[in-house]
């Protein structure tokens, strides 16, 4: 099975365990994540199209790392105008493993974990005490600054004329 799914402005076509390079996005490494932008799904014998998405359809993806692309040179140039311009570029980039294509809108049942305990969920719904600001300590009193004494001018230099003399 496979999808066509848009991420930063462009388009992919996944399968399960495909790795891909997508335009950064804010999510940490070791996150997964659903793209819910997918435009078509298909498989050997069906294809579905979406108008311009399939509702419900969702592509699952783990994030493996957040990175930066090559380094690109951006030369612009204008004939006869000694006009020229260097900057480079490079982009931030996230590496996606899809893990999963759901075509229904249902997300397969993850491994089963423990219910939470009644005191922790009540914990949770209980609104949370206000917090009070700590109180500012008085700032500690400054020591009177010691100046140090100035600092002695070398003596002037004596300067000799052209009879030998010296000159002050």
């Amino acid at each position: 099975m496979y999808a066509v799914i848009r991420t930063g402005g462009k388009q992919y076509k996944v399968a399960k365990d495909d790795v891909i390079l997508v335009e950064k996005l804010a999510v940490d490494a070791g996150d997964s994540i659903d793209l819910d932008d997918v435009l078509m799904i298909g498989d050997e014998t069906t294809t579905t199209v979406g108008t311009p998405t399939i509702t419900g359809a969702s592509v699952a993806a783990t994030v493996i790392e957040q990175g930066r692309g090559d380094k690109i040179l951006v030369f612009k140039k204008k004939r006869r105008k000694n006009y020229r311009r260097t900057i480079g570029h490079r982009q931030d980039l996230t590496v996606l493993r899809i893990t999963d294509i759901n075509a229904d809108g249902k997300k397969k049942a993850a491994a089963k974990t423990a219910a939470p305990k009644k005191a922790e969920v009540e914990a949770e719904a209980a609104p949370a005490p206000e917090k009070k600001a700590p109180e500012k300590k008085a700032a500690p009193e400054k020591k009177a600054a010691v100046k140090k004494p100035a600092a002695k001018k070398p003596a002037a230099k004596k300067a000799k004329t052209d009879d030998g003399e010296t000159k002050e």
